[in-house]
């Protein structure tokens, strides 16, 4: 604690100028570089999707922050989730994304490259690849530093699928 000159006293909190044996203490704890083919795939998963982890807490020491990237197949659909108290922001960096959301997925919106989408805390959503021929790669960026990952198995979608029938003249509609 040290005195500002306010006569009150303050926890001291280290500024740019503090120097710790010359500086060296930002050699290690300074900028990190986390090459993209070093991402750490031991991170929750949600059915459809492949998550990897860049910066989180195990890995940088990151604490109010969790950083990785997620990809998904051509033509395919996460299972449903949310993240808790944790806002999240996805980049779309390839690729064309579809989001649906709310308690039985009653909303839709779609995103592409350069495109950036926001999911509040607690909001359930899935993950669709809106192309059948190319993979959706993605940033993902969280407001903590552990990905947290409540999948959500008993969501009944909003829209009850349309049975659609191969009818021509051999093959009656049954």
């Amino acid at each position: 604690m040290h005195d500002i000159g306010d006569g009150h006293t303050h926890e001291h909190e280290p500024h740019i100028h503090d120097h710790d044996e010359g500086g060296a203490r930002w050699k290690h704890d300074g900028v990190r570089v986390i090459p993209g083919d070093r991402l750490d795939p031991n991170t929750a998963q949600t059915p459809g999707m492949f998550r990897q982890a860049a910066v989180n807490a195990a890995r940088v020491g990151a604490q109010k922050i969790w950083a990785g990237t997620v990809a998904i197949e051509p033509d395919a659909k996460t299972g449903v989730h949310h993240h808790g108290a944790l806002e999240s922001v996805i980049y779309i960096v390839s690729g064309r994304a579809r989001m649906r959301w709310g308690e039985r997925l009653e909303y839709v919106a779609e995103a592409g490259p350069g495109d950036f989408i926001f999911v509040p805390p607690y909001v359930p959503h899935q993950e669709i690849n809106a192309s059948t021929d190319e993979p959706l790669h993605c940033v993902l960026v969280r407001s903590d530093n552990e990905a947290v990952v409540v999948n959500l198995p008993d969501v009944e979608a909003a829209e009850v699928p349309e049975t659609v029938y191969w009818v021509d003249p051999i093959h009656k509609q049954p």
